[in-house]
């Protein structure tokens, strides 16, 4: 309908521009006359050409020798081998062609008014106009997918990634360092209660905290210390060492044969279902086989959480009804594992208060559950930190370490918190390994921690360098 429109709105434009053209015809034709009336050797040819105009028909060509008598009064369309015509010969020439596209169009629009047959096929406007409309909407997403596929390309290291997730917790602690130890020349007992309030509101804890400056105490007795910027690569070098002491191997536990069986476990809203998803992603991407198990019966959408990233990751879910015994759930699990030789494990439980004592000891038949069917298994459990809690951390760690036996952390949420320092703590207090690091909401931001990694991104100068 639009392309008829813009025809049939030309055609009208068209017409309003030929009608002065026929006027000044009109008008030119009466000089013309009185010529022939002059010449009247000519009057016979003028008429039988506007004899053949008015027909419809094409305009007799005149005989040579009245071409050569009157070349310039006759309004006859030049061939193209004659001689180029005067500009009024020209302007009288065209108005037969006009007159000629207007019968066609006329004869054209007969039938589509009277007798509309099958739909044509659209006009040369219509498709020109769908083309233009076409590489338009083609030019507006042209620059936005340019966009995403710059970003894409742009390359970033995996450290200098950590270092910017780490930002809260470095301003927190090794900012506020700098800026303490900048313009001293000496360590004094004022420095050293200004560091102490410094590493405990960045949630090193009050043990961790007192260790550190006890430490420093001695060297600077010792002279051994008296330069402030040297003290803060003995915080750095100490802090390392807190974490290197709980650093375990993950293979130290891998069983020798049969499904490596990882049990999660932690209080509400840590991220467990969310850890465990990406840890699974990362065990695909190795070339294992994952099974993925539903013990979390309890909470609404739990179960539909798990499979929605069992789909993601491209992984089986094992899962029983909302409400079911998550024991009963985890059995099952266990059994087809066995049964169809998966690699690994990944049990998801429901989160619970680890001062609530009834949800505790369903922890604990879980785990018996797991043993019996597997002797051995759990090879892994895990805890799942909020590090946004806190030395509450430090409480969840414990009761659940005596519950059920913790062999392993993941810190979550990192990114968003400046109580980094938890991490310290939690391997100083506990002697418990972390094994992950979550820095994000992708896939890729549950990182696998390194202890000389984090240090270094922690301890990173603003220019991004690392400390030597």
């Amino acid at each position: 309908m639009l392309g008829w429109f813009k025809k049939k709105f030309a055609r009208k434009k068209r017409e309003e521009a030929e009608t002065p053209v026929e006027a000044e015809r009109v008008t030119e034709a009466a000089p013309d006359t009185e010529a022939e009336a002059a010449c009247p050797g000519t009057a016979e040819p003028a008429a039988a050409a506007a004899g053949a105009v008015e027909g419809g028909e094409e305009p007799l060509r005149p005989a040579p020798e009245a071409e050569a008598s009157e070349p310039a009064a006759r309004p006859e369309p030049v061939p193209a081998a004659a001689p180029p015509p005067e500009p009024e010969p020209a302007a009288e020439v065209a108005p037969p062609e006009v007159e000629e596209e207007l019968e066609a169009d006329a004869i054209t629009e007969v039938p589509e008014e009277e007798a509309p047959g099958p739909p044509a096929e659209p006009s040369p406007q219509e498709a020109g106009s769908a083309d233009a409309d076409v590489a338009a909407a083609a030019e507006r997403a042209e620059p936005e997918q340019r966009t995403v596929d710059v970003g894409r390309d742009k390359p970033r290291s995996m450290f200098r990634r950590l270092q910017e997730r780490l930002g809260k917790t470095r301003d927190s602690l090794v900012h506020r360092l700098d800026s303490l130890f900048l313009g001293k020349k000496e360590i004094d007992e004022q420095l050293l209660d200004d560091l102490e309030e410094i590493l405990i509101t960045a949630d090193l804890g009050v043990g961790t905290t007192m260790e550190l400056l006890d430490a420093a105490r001695r060297s600077v007795r010792r002279k051994e210390l008296s330069d402030p910027q040297a003290l803060r690569k003995v915080l750095q070098d100490r802090i390392l060492a807190f974490l290197q002491e709980s650093d375990q191997p993950a293979e130290l536990v891998m069983p020798e044969e049969g499904p490596f069986v990882i049990m999660v476990v932690g209080v509400n809203g840590v991220g467990k279902t969310t850890s465990i998803g990406k840890i699974a992603a990362k065990f695909v991407r190795s070339g294992q086989s994952v099974l993925l198990v539903a013990g979390d019966t309890f909470r609404a959408a739990a179960i539909d959480q798990l499979r929605i990233w069992g789909d993601r990751v491209g992984v089986e879910v094992v899962a029983g009804e909302q409400g079911a015994d998550p024991s009963s759930v985890v059995f099952d699990g266990v059994v087809r594992a066995v049964a169809d030789n998966y690699d690994v494990v990944l049990i998801d439980t429901a989160g619970r208060l680890h001062t609530s004592v009834n949800l505790m000891e369903e922890l604990k038949k879980i785990r018996r559950v797991i043993g019996k069917k597997l002797a051995g298994a759990p090879h892994e459990v895990m805890l799942v930190l909020d590090a946004t809690t806190g030395q509450n951390g430090i409480s969840q760690a414990k009761l659940f370490h005596e519950a059920v036996g913790v062999t392993g952390l993941t810190l979550t949420k990192l990114d968003g918190t400046a109580k980094g320092g938890i991490v310290v703590n939690v391997c100083r207090e506990l002697g418990i390994p972390v094994r992950f690091i979550g820095i994000g909401e992708h896939v890729d931001d549950l990182r696998d921690f390194s202890p000389e990694e984090f240090v270094d991104a922690l301890f990173a100068r603003a220019d991004g360098e690392r400390d030597s």
